[in-house]
């Protein structure tokens, strides 16, 4: 079984049609693989911004205090105090360092595992974040993020900066050090991620709102889709495509010849990509995908996965006068039967259904096949 937000990797997005923050403040997506959805009650996990806090903490104590604890209890921002055991730790004259490994619960995530590792130092002038190996760097505007600085997410970073005014507090030094975050093996990680396309370079992100890993929950998709508007607005981008698949994905990029940061990763989530663009808009906006997408998106539906939206095959029948259509099994069959008019109609309807629910933007459709082709285009 695919999960329902499942992010492929780079190899898979160029073999294979697609099927995957964040939450809303996230510098990054937290990335899927493939796995069996558990049955029964799923098991919640820790983002790597809460096992950055863990660590940080723990490996103050060793500086300011004089031992490592075995394990380490912080409080997340709804106020839950996860305890996470120390799975490495070292120091020295002037610094100490821990690592916790990742637990991501039952959901599908590609830090799933990792050793998160934060190495604190003296230092002056209050806390100052760096990335260490496997940590990104942000090279674009438009990310919550300064552009030079670590992909260290605003929440995590308040985390540990509370994290250091507790210990300091409680061993009566002065909050002034030096957060080293690091991942072994992120920068293998990141290309599976979306931090290439939105400008974050060397590595992973350290992300979290919450603390908390909610199982095969789709909103880090959909927040990932919003800083990739983000990114686009603030280097000025005119033109974007947000498209089902990674084959579709492709074609358009080729019919534009847009860069990287202009490909949306839509993907399912048609109305959350459009939502956002209606507050925060960009001039054209082109959408792209597989005839069974389209179709659903121009019979109204705005999330196209197939578990939480159908095709309508006796309105297609009623739509190109050919009873036929009724009994199609899927989108494909029935364009097989009805030929290029029928894709032809589905991209007139669906340009109609996004002109007419946000009528600021302007919009273009292309609907293409399983091979790439373009079987029609809409308002180009």
């Amino acid at each position: 079984m695919w999960s329902l937000c499942r992010l492929k990797t780079p190899m898979e997005r160029l073999q294979t049609t697609r099927n995957s923050p964040l939450a809303a403040s996230s510098v990054l997506p937290i990335v899927r693989h493939m796995r069996t959805k558990p049955t029964g009650e799923l098991r919640r996990g820790w983002t790597t911004g809460a096992c950055a806090t863990a660590a940080t903490k723990a490996a103050l104590q060793r500086l300011w205090g004089g031992a490592f604890p075995a394990s380490v209890t912080i409080t997340l921002p709804k106020g839950e105090t996860p305890t996470f055991p120390l799975a490495h730790h070292a120091s020295g004259a002037d610094w100490a360092e821990v690592g916790i490994t990742k637990d991501a619960g039952d959901d599908p995530d590609v830090t799933h595992g990792a050793l998160i590792i934060v190495r604190v130092a003296a230092s002056n002038g209050g806390v100052v974040f760096r990335a260490g190996e496997g940590v990104g760097t942000v090279t674009k505007p438009g990310l919550p993020i300064a552009v030079g600085e670590p992909a260290i997410n605003p929440v995590p970073r308040q985390m540990m900066q509370d994290a250091v005014a507790e210990m300091a507090a409680e061993h009566g030094q002065s909050a002034d050090v030096t957060i080293t975050v690091s991942v072994p093996g992120g920068a293998e990680l990141a290309l599976k991620t979306w931090n290439p396309r939105l400008g974050i370079t060397g590595g992973l992100s350290i992300l979290g709102t919450t603390g908390i890993v909610r199982p095969f929950s789709c909103a880090a998709w959909i927040a990932s889709i919003h800083r990739g508007i983000d990114v686009a607005r603030a280097d000025g981008l005119t033109h974007v495509a947000g498209c089902t698949g990674a084959t579709s994905e492709k074609v358009v990029q080729n019919l534009y010849d847009l860069p990287d940061h202009a490909m949306l990763d839509m993907g399912d989530f048609a109305g959350g990509m459009l939502k956002y663009l209606a507050k925060n808009p960009i001039a054209q906006v082109t959408v792209g995908g597989g005839i069974g997408k389209m179709t659903k998106l121009a019979q109204g539906a705005m999330d196209l996965h197939s578990s939480r939206s159908q095709v309508d095959f006796a309105a297609l029948a009623v739509l190109m006068n050919d009873p036929r259509l009724a009994s199609a099994n899927t989108a494909l069959e029935a364009s097989e039967i009805a030929g290029p008019p029928l894709a032809e109609m589905i991209a007139e309807l669906a340009l109609d259904r996004l002109k007419t629910a946000y009528q600021d933007t302007s919009f273009d459709v292309v609907i293409i096949d399983r091979a790439g082709s373009v079987l029609a285009r809409a308002g180009q």
